[in-house]
C-alpha cells in the first residue's frame, strides 16, 4: 500500500524522525553532530519554526516543532540535502544516507507537547548513553541542555518550555527537573513515535472500550490526537487541496502569473527566465514565486525552472516578500 502524503500544515505541532538508511549511523563524531546542529539551527531561523526538543543519536534524529508559515518540508529538504552531502564528501562515501523518507507526525500540541518534549530528551538515558539525568545535563547533544541554562541556542525555545512548567524560569526550571525525572522509568512509548488511533488513545483496551460505548473516533497514522483533533486536521488538508484543484481546473498556471506580472510592470519574460538581476527583475521574481506559492501550491523547484534562478533562491526570495508583506 503507497504511503500517504505528509500533512504540511504550517503552524502545525510535528514530531520529525530522521534515520539512517538500514540502520546505519548518520554521525561518525561529535564534528559531524556539530555541523548537523548549526546547519539545522540556520534552516530553522529561516523557516521560523520553533523548535521545543531534539537530540542527535548515532542513526537517527528527533526534532519536535512548529512549523513556520512554508510548513516543513522546505526545512528538513535544505537540512537533509545538505548534510548528505557534507557527510557523504567528509567520510568519502557515495550513495543514500538517509531512509528514503523522514518520518513526520502531526501532534494534537495541547495533549503532546509536554510528553513528547520528554520521551525525545529521554532518548540518551533510555539508550545507555548516558546513566542519569545529571549526566544528561553535561549531554551537548540534546535539548534538555539548552532548557536548563547550560547552553544556548538562539533557536530553540527553551524559555517557552519552562514557561509551560511556572510562571517564572525558577519554578519552571524545578518543575520541568522533577517531571523529566518522572519519565526515567517509564521506557520506549511507542504512542509517542506514531500517530493512528491505536496510538492516539494510548492502546486496544482504550479502543475497544469506546467502541464498546458506542464512541467512534476518527485515526489516521499521521497524526497524533484525539478524533475531533484528526477531523479537523484532515477537514484543513482537505479544504486547501480543493482550492489548489480549483485554481488548477481554471486554468490558473505559473506561466499566467508570470504574463500577469511582467506586463504589471513592462518587464520581458526573457529577462526574467535568463537570470537578469536588475532591482526590478528580482522584486517581480519575488511577486511570481509568491503568487506560485500562495495559489497554486508549487514547490520552490517547479518555480525555479520557469524564473531562471536556483530553487534555493526561489525561497529566499519568497521569504523576503513574507517579511516585507509583515
Amino acid at each position: 500500500m503507497p504511503r500517504q502524503a505528509r500533512l504540511d500544515i504550517p503552524g502545525a505541532l510535528h514530531h520529525i524522525m530522521v534515520r539512517g538508511i538500514n540502520k546505519a549511523a548518520i554521525f561518525d563524531d561529535n564534528e559531524d553532530k556539530a555541523r548537523f546542529l548549526e546547519r539545522l539551527g540556520q534552516n530553522v531561523l529561516e523557516g521560523k519554526c520553533s523548535v521545543y526538543a531534539w537530540v542527535l543519536m548515532d542513526n537517527h534524529v528527533h526534532i519536535l516543532f512548529k512549523s513556520g508559515k512554508h510548513g516543513i518540508s522546505a526545512v528538513m529538504r535544505k537540512l537533509l540535502t545538505w548534510y548528505a552531502q557534507y557527510y557523504n564528501r567528509r567520510h568519502k562515501r557515495s550513495g543514500h544516507l538517509f531512509e528514503n523518507r523522514y518520518k513526520s507526525i502531526l501532534c494534537d500540541e495541547d495533549n503532546y507537547l509536554l510528553a513528547l518534549i520528554r520521551y525525545i530528551h529521554l532518548n540518551p538515558l533510555r539508550a545507555n548513553i548516558v546513566k542519569t539525568i545529571e549526566e544528561l545535563d553535561r549531554y551537548p547533544f540534546c535539548g534538555h541542555r539548552t532548557i536548563i541554562g547550560k547552553t544556548k541556542q538562539p533557536w530553540m525555545e527553551a524559555d517557552y518550555v519552562l514557561l509551560q512548567f511556572g510562571s517564572s524560569r525558577r519554578k519552571g526550571l524545578a518543575e520541568y527537573r522533577k517531571f523529566m525525572r518522572e519519565g526515567v522509568g517509564l521506557g520506549h512509548q511507542p504512542e509517542l513515535t506514531g500517530g493512528g488511533l491505536l496510538r492516539s488513545l494510548g492502546g486496544w483496551s482504550q479502543v475497544i472500550a469506546r467502541r464498546r460505548l458506542g464512541k467512534g473516533e476518527e485515526g489516521d497514522e499521521r497524526i497524533l490526537g484525539s478524533g475531533d483533533f484528526v477531523h479537523a486536521i484532515l477537514k484543513e488538508t482537505e479544504e486547501r487541496e480543493l482550492r489548489q484543484l480549483k485554481l488548477k481546473r481554471s486554468g490558473r498556471t505559473i506561466q499566467k502569473i508570470i504574463d500577469e506580472e511582467c506586463k504589471k510592470v513592462g518587464v520581458s519574460q526573457q529577462e526574467v527566465m535568463h537570470g537578469v538581476r536588475r532591482r526590478v527583475v528580482s522584486s517581480l521574481r519575488a511577486e511570481i514565486a509568491s503568487r506560485g506559492r500562495k495559489e497554486l501550491g508549487l514547490s520552490s523547484a517547479e518555480m525555479a525552472r520557469h524564473l531562471g534562478v536556483a530553487a534555493s533562491s526561489i525561497s529566499r526570495l519568497i521569504e523576503r516578500r513574507g517579511n516585507n508583506d509583515n
